[in-house]
């Protein structure tokens, strides 16, 4: 095992998802395989938890490590209220750590993001960094290999998340265009590997995008349940084009984008979506 390589003192688990379980079999298989590195960690280690997620925090039972608790829950050791998505300048909210509080805007994209900043700041107090080199570490951060903005050749404003999706990445990519101002056209391909959860993750989605978009597009016939979805909740069929595959919704998307739209493009990576990216993007 990789932990018996690495010797790691401090553990992080961040959630236990749905992506993989066709071939680990359930979100419990899954959070098992996780769990070996709390129980890992050596008695004078940290893991770090999220308190959100129950299947992670189920796993201080598993480790004679301490536990440091982050999330959105009071009874996290970290954890943070008053979250305000901010667009595409990042989120602001309020951090609380024992008698402090402490208020801190930083640039990462989607209110989803605090997770990313609570989890970054908890290893950092573990680590004994200062507040002060906290917030310094948090407000320069940035996202790579994940959501990008970048403008097409229309004027439209694309939202590059294609590096891979779930359930949740795509549900967090669609609150975060909820944001945002504009006509929003979601451009939503296949989840992989779902297994049992396949319908189900599909399925959540398209009800989510019918609140959200005014267009929907989908890539693959797995999406085919988002747009069935989202028509049952909704949405007007003549705002639904389901494709089979990506070159046919670059051809639906050129010549139909103006200046006014807002474009989010996300898919699992198998689906190399990130061609419809290259083919709007202004600089192709």
């Amino acid at each position: 095992m990789l932990c018996d390589i690495a010797k790691p003192s401090i553990g992080v688990v961040t959630n236990i998802g749905t992506v993989h379980a066709e071939r680990a079999g359930s979100q419990e298989i899954i959070a098992k395989g996780k769990a070996e590195l709390v129980e890992s960690l050596p008695s004078d280690g940290t893991a770090i938890l999220n308190y959100d997620d129950p299947w992670v925090r189920a796993m201080a039972e598993k480790t004679r490590a301490n536990i440091f608790y982050y999330g959105l829950d009071p009874n996290a050791h970290l954890w943070a209220d008053e979250i305000e998505g901010l667009g595409l300048q990042g989120i602001r909210f309020r951090l609380h750590f024992q008698n402090e509080q402490l208020h801190i805007r930083v640039p990462l994209i989607g209110r989803h993001s605090v997770h990313t900043a609570l989890r970054a700041a908890a290893v950092g107090l573990v680590d004994d960094l200062s507040w002060q080199e906290i917030i310094y570490g948090l407000q320069q951060g940035h996202s790579q290999l994940r959501l990008a903005a970048v403008s097409s050749q229309s004027g439209a404003l694309i939202l590059d998340d294609t590096y891979n999706a779930s359930p949740d990445s795509v549900m967090a990519a669609l609150n975060l265009l909820d944001e945002l101002q504009g006509n929003k056209c979601a451009v939503l391909g296949d989840m992989l590997e779902l297994g049992p959860y396949e319908q189900q993750g599909h399925q959540m989605i398209g009800v989510r995008a019918a609140q959200v978009v005014n267009r929907l597009i989908t890539v693959g016939e797995k999406a085919k349940i988002i747009a069935e979805s989202a028509n049952q909740a909704g949405l007007s069929s003549n705002a639904i084009t389901s494709v089979p595959t990506v070159p046919e919704a670059i051809q639906v998307l050129l010549g139909t984008l103006n200046q006014k739209d807002v474009v989010l493009i996300k898919g699992s990576h198998g689906l190399h979506m990130e061609q419809i990216v290259n083919a709007l993007e202004v600089n192709s």
